[in-house]
């Protein structure tokens, strides 16, 4: 039995505790950005950094490290499926030589889902659809007849693995009585577990809401009693909280099944997780599921699922074996999966802690068994490099982040970074996802002027003259979380609007510009800034526009300095 307050301290990790350190700084600079000193090449600006020598941004904090270095990035991709291509001879004749077998597994697998949905479109034939069941108060759960029918669909999930090459499945452990572990969690890795867990358990799902528009799946999955979610949604995620609560009270529903890590990954990390699991405080049964292969890794990465599919029905044997006394091998040379129930995990016993506290000792528990690195990416990472690949970009996981952790450190949401990652891609990120200046600050309708430069220096911590989305999106972190931003932001604007219409106009942001620059613009890059400004496109920046704008690209505020610390710039040659 797992300890049910395992110590906290256990949880470190190298990835997990890194931090931001200061780096010794010399005349402002830190000492791996002396050759940005090009003195000779640019002319000294006074006053346009803020007053800060080399950092435009010292005007925000006055103990702050004039150069800061983030922690390095992790070299683990939680997302890369390992065979995504076909590797070699051995493959394409594989594939060959099983292709009538896979026409008979498909055959097998369209009759499946056909008998399947038939069975569960009479189980729920008169019976009031989930999501008004949901909004009723006290709506209770399927009626045993209406179970006993799904059976059958339960079998035809049997069908569908079967189809899928997986004979049998290897267990070890056996589920814990759903008195004493109503809810299951497991890691993700392939769109297998869901249907073994419908076909062994048959549980109560939590599902994102638009698998309900799936053909067929959708109707299958709404007789689980499936708890919808929309992750983007505070309402949705609480009232899916409060639900899985409701049911875990109630031994008539069956087990809640969650997996936390919120998205599929290829088995060889975990992701961080998400609370929904833990906050009811309920124990629960944590399952790991493993994919031990040769030639082809089943994990569903950065692959299309129809490419997954077919190569899972072209493969001979895919071996899922029920292993309950012998002990799992490392060395088995053919590919099978392992379902490994592990022992019950209790709550903490502090309740201000519990859904913290019990994340992570679930999460420490299933590395442990699962013998992998728990890291700080997320289901944010996940949805940063989907928009990558769907942006046309190469080596998309050079854009992640390790959302989790830049969530915890800087308070940034999803939402926030993906907004982030619009304005990144919009700058022509070369085949390593990384910028320069030139195409960073031309998004802005922008040049290169020494302001620009220490600005643009202060993202390029690295002094590779180009800085990737981690770097950009950490940067803006770090100065939105400055203790005097937020009084920077409201006296920039109370400086420069207009007394008479209490916006800023297009000539209040020229003057501000022609002061700090010290470069005339042209009038197609001062309406691209003046429209970045402007948020709700009046033709007026207000209060509200410059405050939003500023707290997206938070790096703006040095465009602002003077007028914040009521200095006058004089270019000094």
């Amino acid at each position: 039995m797992a300890s049910r307050n395992p110590s906290p301290a256990s949880l470190s990790t190298p990835l997990l505790s890194d931090s931001i350190s200061p780096t010794p700084t010399t005349n402002g600079h830190a000492g791996h950005h002396n050759h940005h000193d090009d003195d000779e090449e640019s002319p000294t600006v006074c006053g346009g950094d803020g007053g800060g020598g080399g950092d435009p941004f010292a005007f925000l904090s006055e103990d702050r490290p004039a150069w800061w270095s983030p922690r390095g990035v992790s070299p683990a991709d939680p997302f890369r499926n390992g065979t995504p291509g076909w590797c070699g001879a051995y493959e394409l004749v594989r594939a060959l030589v099983c292709a009538p077998v896979a026409a008979a597994r498909l055959v097998l697998f369209g009759l499946s889902i056909a008998v399947g949905y038939a069975a569960t479109w009479v189980a729920l034939r008169g019976w009031v659809d989930v999501r008004e069941r949901a909004a009723q108060e006290g709506a209770g759960p399927m009626p045993a007849w209406r179970r006993r029918l799904m059976w059958i669909t339960r079998i035809s999930a049997r069908c569908i693995l079967f189809s899928f090459g997986y004979h049998w499945i290897r267990r070890k452990g056996k589920p814990a009585p759903r008195e004493l572990a109503p809810i299951v969690v497991s890691n993700h890795v392939s769109y297998i577990e869901p249907i073994y867990f419908f076909y062994e358990l048959f549980p109560t799902i939590v599902s994102s809401d638009s698998h309900d528009s799936i053909p067929f799946v959708g109707t299958i999955i709404r007789a689980m009693q499936v708890i919808y979610v929309d992750r983007f949604s505070p309402a949705s995620r609480k009232s899916a909280v409060n639900e899985i609560k409701r049911k875990a009270a109630c031994n008539s529903f069956p087990r809640v099944l969650l997996f936390p890590e919120g998205t599929t990954t290829n088995g060889r990390f975990l992701i961080s997780f998400q609370h929904g699991a833990f906050i009811p405080g309920y124990p629960v049964q944590p399952v790991i599921v493993r994919y031990p292969h040769v030639h082809f890794d089943q994990s569903w990465g950065n692959i299309s699922l129809g490419k997954l599919m077919f190569k899972m029905f072209t493969q001979f044997h895919n071996f899922m074996e029920v292993h309950t006394l012998i002990p799992f091998s490392l060395e088995c040379k053919i590919f099978m999966s392992l379902v490994e129930y592990l022992p019950v995990v209790y709550p903490p016993e502090i309740k201000q802690e519990n859904a913290l506290h019990f994340a992570e000792n679930t999460s420490y528990a299933m590395a442990h068994a699962l013998n992998v690195i728990p890291t700080s990416y997320s289901y944010g990472d996940s949805m940063i490099m989907a928009r990558a690949v769907e942006d046309g970009k190469v080596n998309c996981s050079n854009y992640m982040v390790e959302m989790a952790w830049v969530k915890e450190t800087y308070g940034v949401s999803t939402s926030e970074a993906m907004a982030l990652l619009e304005d990144f891609l919009c700058m022509s990120p070369d085949k390593d996802g990384r910028v320069n200046a030139q195409d960073f600050w031309a998004h802005f309708g922008l040049n290169c002027t020494p302001l620009c430069k220490k600005i643009f220096q202060y993202f390029d911590f690295e002094a590779k003259e180009s800085i990737t989305f981690r770097q950009f999106l950490i940067g803006c972190a770090h100065l939105r979380k400055q203790p005097s931003f937020q009084d920077a932001c409201e006296t920039a604007f109370e400086r420069c609007r207009n007394p008479l219409t209490s916006h800023i106009g297009r000539e209040q942001l020229a003057d501000v510009l022609r002061s700090s620059m010290l470069e005339l613009m042209t009038d197609n890059g001062m309406m691209k800034l003046f429209k970045t400004l402007d948020v709700d496109d009046d033709d007026g920046i207000s209060k509200d526009d410059l405050m939003a704008s500023l707290r997206k690209l938070p790096f703006m505020i040095a465009l602002f300095a003077g007028r914040i610390n009521g200095e006058v710039y004089i270019e000094i040659v």
